[in-house]
């Protein structure tokens, strides 16, 4: 049974993944329930259903009462013993045939797949986004939307058929019983209704905005605290504990501020509401008992008005609750919307096709790009990269290496300009397949927090174990990845590198990223200071290495290593976001201009590109 409900929806199913998303809350919200729209009739039934039997008790309730008066106990059992039994009958079985129904529709078929299905389709859409958008915000925080968002919005739909839908047809139905008894009886439930509708209004239009605020310091804590958590060695070398505490504690106030204002509301409503609900037991019990007293209305009658009431009265503050946790939610989602929602503005064309890999050429064509600012970045830059051609890019800090780089990889689309490989417009091809032809070892070789054999194999995956093994050792890694150990007991290949990599020293997750591009094997090469964090005798140990890797492929390196950049094909030396000279390293030393300099001042083998010209 439990495994029928659970499966009713698949929360992974096939659906159409859009760019944009809606910025608006119901039609965000409704784009995400569409698997779940005949789930959600059966739920609002069956919650209809629940109070209706649950008022019709009541009623009945009445009515035994005034069997119980009208007679012997004998005569009434034999008059109406079946009828009792019936309806002890249907309070012991059909009633909570039907109570299961209803929960089991919510507990096990919409709420732990809505939820799942909400953060699934959430991180697969964030994921899309690029890389700079991710530069522009804390990773703890994004990660906390994502977090946050769906379980508000399960607990968003739970209440809309376990309170809401319920305690609308509760009411109702109270209103019938209480007219058909005596209409006069409806006069105090209605006038209580209209001043119960007014203090939900206040609440709700309060509760969804402070709530938002309330989530969004939350996320503002996260952020901070695991930016601190991921810099704690820059925290602990720089020795900012203090200062690191301290801006946490800013935005942990924040929090309790903001949580604090959302409070004051409850505590308003909760006041307000004891207030309505003594006005209601007066005003309906006490007009029940002068009707009785008139020989207006029936011994039965006050008492089904008067558990109507004490029900009405004890339900009250669990709807207001309800309608509270709804609201709240709601805050917590559009909050996390502001993550969630946001368009993927680096996309691929509708016509985009896998770029055709032939030769390898990479031609930039008047470039520009300046991350939407005025100065920095590229200005108008040209070059060609032949296939097959191994090409240093050398230039001061800023001169724009690495934009150029990241503008081949797709990082970002230029503000000027084509990149074309092969003559193919990079812009026009899908993302996945620029990525599958370009392998990349960067200075910070960042791995995830897996085992080596995961982070290897990220390199390409259907590779064999002795293949990822090879390009270990190609990459001067085996070694001290058999005497690698974690917490938990793994070893070698199988143990854990914590966060970025953080159990391992620089060099060691250089080469581990270096194998992971040995092992991918694509046929052009980015090597932004991929031997940085090598000590010499690492680094001339797989110089050769490097050289082997280069071979057949265009390659690209931006270094300030000489070691590196003196035996590339050509070099190229950027000023400002331009070409300034290009040639072979003798040719350049001969022309006695901007790389004779950087030479001049090499210091231990590195390029001084910060040097003034």
């Amino acid at each position: 049974m439990f495994r029928f409900l659970e499966n009713l929806v698949d929360p992974y199913g096939p659906y159409d993944e859009v760019d944009a998303p809606p910025r608006k809350l119901w039609p965000f919200l409704k784009s995400y329930s569409q698997p779940f729209k005949k789930v959600f009739i059966w739920a609002a039934l069956l919650s209809l259903i629940v109070a209706a039997v649950e008022v019709g008790l009541i009623y009945y309730m009445g009515r035994v009462v005034d069997l119980m008066s009208s007679g012997e106990p004998s005569q009434v059992l034999e008059q109406y013993g079946l009828e009792l039994f019936l309806a002890a009958v249907f309070i012991l079985v059909m009633r909570p045939l039907i109570q299961a129904a209803d929960v089991g529709i919510l507990n096990n078929a919409i709420l732990p797949n809505y939820g799942t299905l909400f953060r699934w389709r959430a991180h697969k859409h964030v994921l899309r986004q690029s890389v700079g958008w991710f530069e522009n915000d804390f990773a703890g925080r994004i990660a906390n939307r994502i977090m946050q968002a769906p379980p508000a919005a399960g607990e968003a739909i739970f209440q809309v058929f376990d309170a809401i839908t319920f305690s609308v047809a509760y009411i109702i139905g109270a209103f019938i019983l209480l007219s058909e008894a005596d209409p006069r009886l409806a006069i105090p439930l209605v006038l209580w209704m209209m001043l119960y509708a007014c203090l939900v209004s206040w609440t709700m239009k309060r509760v969804g905005p402070a709530s938002k605020a309330s989530s969004d310091a939350r996320s503002m804590t996260t952020g901070r605290v695991v930016d601190s958590y991921s810099n704690i060695h820059s925290v602990k070398l720089f020795a900012h504990h203090e200062g690191e505490v301290a801006f946490a504690k800013e935005a942990i106030e924040k929090t309790r501020q903001t949580f604090a204002r959302e409070m004051r509301i409850f505590t308003i409503m909760d006041v307000m509401l004891v207030t309505l609900n003594g006005l209601l037991i007066v005003g309906v019990v006490g007009w029940a008992i002068w009707l009785w007293a008139q020989g207006s209305a029936s011994v039965g009658a006050v008492a089904a008005a008067t558990a109507l009431t004490l029900r009405l009265n004890a339900m009250t503050g669990w709807i207001m609750w309800a309608l509270s946790s709804f609201f709240r939610s709601l805050g917590v989602v559009s909050e996390g919307m502001e993550t969630i929602a946001q368009p993927i503005t680096l996309v691929d064309v509708p016509d985009a096709k896998a770029l055709e890999l032939t030769d390898g050429v990479v031609e930039f064509k008047a470039l520009t790009h300046h991350y939407g600012r005025d100065k920095g970045g590229l200005e108008s830059l040209s070059l060609r990269i032949s296939a097959g051609e191994k090409v240093g890019l050398i230039g001061r800090s800023g001169a724009g290496k690495s934009t150029l780089v990241k503008l081949l990889l797709r990082f970002y689309d230029p503000e000027g300009g084509t990149i074309e490989i092969d003559g193919q417009d990079i812009t026009r091809v899908t993302q996945n397949s620029l990525r599958h032809v370009t392998g990349m070892v960067s200075q910070d070789s960042s791995l995830m927090h897996r085992s080596v054999r995961d982070n290897i194999l990220y390199g390409r995956p259907d590779a064999s174990e002795a293949e990822m093994i090879e390009a270990a050792k190609r990459a001067e890694a085996h070694k001290f990845i058999l005497d690698l150990s974690d917490p938990e007991g793994r070893e070698g290949y199988d143990a854990h590198v914590g966060e970025r990599g953080v159990k391992l020293s620089g060099g060691q997750r250089q080469r581990i990223g270096l194998a992971r591009v040995i092992l991918k094997n694509a046929p052009i090469l980015v090597l932004d200071e991929a031997t940085s964090a090598l000590d010499s005798e690492v680094e001339a140990a797989i110089q050769d290495t490097l050289y082997g890797v280069m071979e057949g492929k265009t390659v690209i390196a931006i270094a300030h290593r000489l070691s590196t950049i003196a035996h590339m094909d050509r070099i190229v030396v950027l000023d400002d976001g331009k070409i300034a000279e290009e040639g072979t390293h003798a040719a350049l030393l001969a022309k006695g201009g901007l790389y004779a300099g950087f030479w001049a001042r090499q210091s231990g083998g590195f390029l001084n590109t910060d040097a003034a010209e």
